[in-house]
């Protein structure tokens, strides 16, 4: 039989939980793990991924112990076509393979890009702090740079700012400007404070222009700068703070969020 949990006014939460909030993977990835046996708490095995665990237990994944794993901040330059999961069953290349070899612990996505857009993607397996910038109420801005097909004009700028509505949501820009315009196409600078699922996309084609690049350049005060496609690093400690202030305070224990945006 499982262990049984001791009754204690200590807060509890389940064991997947757990192993998410200690850094080493994804709350669902927790969750595999329990049913396959791979998870002892206090050296029994358990298979309930929601067996509550108040803190002070021995858990063991994979015989070793699940202690907190160091917290890393790693700041990406995605390129286009790479899909944002840690795995895909069709076998496409995802964000993880550019991290192979590094020596780092699990890391989820902060947010998400799709993927045909390129640019700044956080990763991080502090999910407190991931959380709090990825929570639509805390708005953290995310700016973008858009190429669009045609030329868009001031109307259509006020138009982003005003928004639209598609498929029944709000869809708007809280921030929108031209940065150049070419034959036939031009490069709009637009920023988010909140996302829905391909939010800049939708918006766009909702005004009659098609989005033919989309590179998210800034995160916060977090700026993609001169890091290259493909490239990524650690974030400095003043840079990871700055983000937590931007986020609240990020004191809810949540898991890594997905995200909407772009």
């Amino acid at each position: 039989m499982p262990p049984r949990a001791p009754r204690s006014s200590t807060p509890r939460y389940g064991l997947a939980r757990v192993l998410s909030k200690r850094g080493l993977c994804s709350r669902s990835q927790g969750e595999k793990a329990v049913r396959e046996g791979r998870v002892r708490v206090d050296g029994r095995l358990v298979r309930d991924p929601e067996f509550p665990v108040a803190g002070h237990e021995r858990v063991e994944l994979d015989g070793a112990g699940a202690e907190a794993a160091t917290s890393v901040y790693v700041a990406l330059n995605k390129p286009r076509g790479l899909l944002v999961t840690a795995s895909d069953e069709r076998g496409r290349d995802t964000v993880y393979g550019l991290l192979e070899g590094a020596g780092l612990p699990w890391l989820g996505a902060v947010g998400r890009l799709d993927k045909a857009s390129e640019g700044l993607l956080l990763m991080s397996n502090d999910t407190v702090w991931a959380a709090g910038i990825t929570e639509p109420s805390t708005h953290v801005p995310k700016t973008y740079h858009v190429q669009v097909a045609g030329h868009p004009d001031d109307g259509t700028v006020a138009a982003m700012l005003t928004g639209v509505v598609d498929q029944g949501e709000p869809l708007r820009a809280g921030a929108a400007s031209v940065l150049r315009r070419g034959d036939k196409t031009a490069w709009l600078a637009v920023t988010l404070d909140e996302g829905r699922n391909r939010h800049i996309r939708r918006l766009m084609q909702a005004l009659g222009f098609d989005v033919l690049r989309l590179v998210r350049v800034a995160i916060g005060d977090l700026s993609l700068g001169t890091l290259g496609k493909g490239q990524w690093r650690h974030l400095t400690a003043d840079e990871v703070a700055a983000l937590r202030r931007r986020g609240g305070s990020g004191s809810s224990p949540r898991t890594l969020r997905r995200g909407r945006g772009e």
